[in-house]
């Protein structure tokens, strides 16, 4: 804390906005930390406090948070593994819930959190808790931690939620290869130790809203070559209907080190009939041998994750039987799925 605005809320809030213009994020942060404890949000401080504080959490986190399913299938893989007085190590505190759950199943355990925003409500979650003695933050990079310095010894178990609704984008196959390789003892569990990325064919009663077409007696359609192509539909939205069974295109070990190479592949998806507009994308995470999680594309389904539909350029009347292919490819961090063009 800084002596000059300690006790002084609108003072800590403006050194705090001077710290943030010059790129002193993490002193930013502790300061407009200690003043939103003070003013409980209320004034305009309490709002540029907040605004400090939230400039880089992504909404999701909140989401996560309300997806019971994905919390009590996480809790059940810590137990299952824990061990009392093991050493967890986890990648992406977040609220710092995973971290708890295995403080609470009788493990120690060290969080790793890049965002220093984040670091610090977790600190005062945990605290609140009362697991402070039993969770160390590090508001670093998983990839920056030290092992000798920022860890007691190799930890016995990696757990981590680090992926997104096409599974790569937020690094989980880099930050996996590297913990395994660097951070983890030999053979340590991983939690989820593998991930899936699963296909069908699908239509969106709602494709046509989401292209540019005629507007005001203009032709727009042009503008829809800079549309991306892929959109998120919530998991039970009754907007979309699948067309086909589902299929695993990409199927990923996250304790694998080095980290998978850039591949490519196709499936043969064989329609059920109807029409069908694009390939609809979603997650399978596999905790152990036991507990799988999965945000499947059906009626009544709940998740925090959003499904990926990945629009035709035109609409294709199938009936049952007819085979449609999909195409997929990643990197390190990005999926990117096609119709492959029919052949004649």
């Amino acid at each position: 804390m800084e002596p000059a605005v300690a006790g002084r809320p609108d003072a800590m809030v403006a050194l705090a906005r001077q710290f943030a213009a010059c790129g002193e994020q993490a002193r930013a942060v502790e300061l407009a930390f200690a003043a939103s404890e003070q003013l409980a949000g209320d004034g305009n401080a309490g709002t540029l406090a907040g605004q400090l504080l939230s400039d880089s959490v992504p909404r999701w986190h909140f989401n996560l948070l309300r997806d019971t399913a994905r919390n009590q299938a996480y809790e059940d893989a810590i137990r299952r593994a824990v061990t009392p007085g093991c050493l967890v190590l986890e990648i992406g505190t977040g609220s710092g819930i995973l971290a708890m759950m295995a403080a609470r199943a009788g493990a120690r355990v060290v969080t790793c959190e890049a965002d220093p925003s984040v670091a610090a409500a977790a600190r005062a979650v945990i605290a609140a808790n009362g697991y402070a003695d039993r969770v160390t933050v590090i508001n670093k990079h998983s990839t920056a931690v030290d092992p000798a310095a920022d860890l007691p010894e190799l930890a016995d178990i990696l757990v981590s939620e680090i992926v997104s609704n096409d599974l790569l984008s937020e690094y989980v196959l880099p930050a996996h290869a590297d913990a395994v390789a660097r951070l983890l003892k030999p053979g340590a569990p991983v939690i989820p130790a593998r991930g899936r990325i699963r296909v069908a064919l699908a239509e969106d009663r709602l494709w046509e809203q989401a292209r540019a077409g005629t507007v005001s007696g203009f032709d727009l359609s042009p503008f829809n070559r800079i549309g991306h192509p892929s959109r998120q539909i919530a998991v039970g939205s009754p907007r979309l209907t699948l067309r086909s069974e589902p299929a695993d295109i990409f199927d990923f070990d996250f304790a694998a080190s080095p980290a998978p190479a850039d591949a490519s592949t196709h499936r043969d998806l064989r329609a059920t009939g109807g029409p069908v507009n694009g390939i609809v994308q979603w997650i399978a995470l596999d905790f152990d041998d036991q507990g799988t999680y999965e945000n499947p594309p059906l009626a009544g389904s709940q998740s925090s994750w959003a499904l990926l539909f990945w629009p035709f350029a035109a609409p294709v009347e199938t009936v049952a039987g007819d085979i449609i292919t999909a195409g997929a490819s990643h990197l390190v961090d990005r999926l990117r799925l096609w119709r492959e063009p029919p052949c004649y």
